[in-house]
Parts: structure tokens; C-alpha cells; sequence
């Protein structure tokens, strides 16, 4: 190093700007369980010792032994941008 110091670029950001034409609302957001990360590990280790039924019905026996329900997890895996296309679940 030389010793001079480097000329610093200032960047301005803008605020999200909410769309005013779209007609559905979102839903409101679901507090995360910290359970549901535990749900998706024993449902991946269940996947892999299992090599029958579907993905769906292994998630439903997970949850129904851990009685988390069914509901608000589907609503948590929504929210997580894909998560229930990359467990390869149709959408509710």
C-alpha cells in the first residue's frame, strides 16, 4: 500500500415501490416454529431410509408425529420462496 487512500463510490438505493394493481394480498407472514427445520430433517432422513410412499405422505406422517399442524407448515413452506417445489409438492 502507498499509503493513498481510494476514492469511495456513494450509492443511493431506492425504497420498494408497492405495486398499486395487484389484487391479491399477501398473506400475513407465518412465525417460524423452530421445530420446522427439525420436521424437514427427519423428513429427509426418512426419504433416505425409505424408499416407499411419496414425499407428501412421508411429510404428513413426520408432522402428524410431531403434531405440528398441517396447516400453518404448509403456510411456513409458501413463504420460503420454492420450498415446495423443491420437495416436489404441488401447490395449495
Amino acid at each position: 500500500m502507498s499509503g493513498r487512500q481510494r476514492v469511495k463510490t456513494v450509492v443511493l438505493l431506492e425504497e420498494a415501490r408497492q405495486s398499486t394493481t395487484s389484487k391479491s394480498t399477501p398473506a400475513p407472514p407465518v412465525e417460524p416454529d423452530p421445530l420446522y427445520g427439525v420436521v424437514l430433517l427427519k423428513t429427509a432422513l426418512e426419504l433416505k431410509r425409505r424408499q416407499d410412499g411419496t414425499v407428501e405422505e412421508i411429510l404428513r406422517g413426520v408432522l402428524a408425529r410431531m403434531r405440528i399442524p398441517e396447516a400453518e407448515f404448509f403456510a411456513y413452506l409458501e413463504q420460503q420462496g420454492g420450498l415446495l417445489q423443491a420437495l416436489g409438492l404441488r401447490e395449495r
